[in-house]
């Protein structure tokens, strides 16, 4: 007699259809808090733990790795994340600015700074994770804002990584940048506002 798989397990699916799947069926809660702004939000380490019991139900393996690149003198961590079966693959990569004179850090810890928001971001970026609607993204630390659409504000040492967030998110990246250089120009050096340019 002829046996069949249960409908439940998933081997029967293509890597397509378990990328879908997954990225349908993840929840990641924000689960830490920031008592400062007074919102909930999440990281990298929240994705990963709300991922890995689908990545065993449907056969899949992850991986994360991350370098360290150099652009017009801007040093930053270039992280991918690495999904596959065995036999077809996706990578989705994510990029944070370095920042070694980051008041209150030292050198490892700016970059393990750097390596978490680029994971982070790869991961939201994989599975699918709108981050608009993340403390990252909305959060004013108490100051209120005019416009939900518009170039973010934020401490001096992050602006330039918010503006290449803004920049890789906007649908009009001539315009974002435009925007950014009213705002930011005059407090950007040379080889960032060139950084800059090259998201354009």
């Amino acid at each position: 007699m002829a046996t069949t798989k249960p409908a439940s397990q998933p081997d029967a699916q293509s890597f397509n259809d378990k990328v879908i799947a997954i990225q349908s069926e993840l929840k990641a809660p924000k689960s830490q808090y920031n008592s400062f702004g007074k919102y909930a939000y999440r990281n990298a380490e929240d994705i990963l733990e709300a991922v890995k019991p689908l990545l065993k139900k449907y056969g899949l393996s992850m991986t994360i790795s991350d370098s360290i690149e150099e652009v017009c003198g801007i040093v930053y961590v270039d992280a991918n994340v690495y999904l596959t079966d065995g036999t077809d693959s996706v990578t989705v990569g994510a990029q944070a600015g370095i920042d070694p004179n980051r008041k209150g850090m030292d050198i490892a810890q700016c970059f393990g700074a750097s390596s978490s928001y680029a994971r982070k971001y790869a991961l939201n970026g994989m599975f699918l994770i709108d981050d608009t609607k993340d403390a990252d993204s909305t959060n004013t630390h108490g100051k209120d804002v005019q416009t939900t659409k518009a170039v973010p504000s934020a401490p001096a040492q992050d602006t330039f990584q918010q503006a290449i967030d803004f920049l890789k998110s906007s649908s009009d990246k001539g315009k974002a940048y435009d925007a950014i250089i009213a705002k930011y120009g005059s407090g950007f050096s040379d080889a960032q506002v060139n950084a800059l340019k090259k998201f354009v």
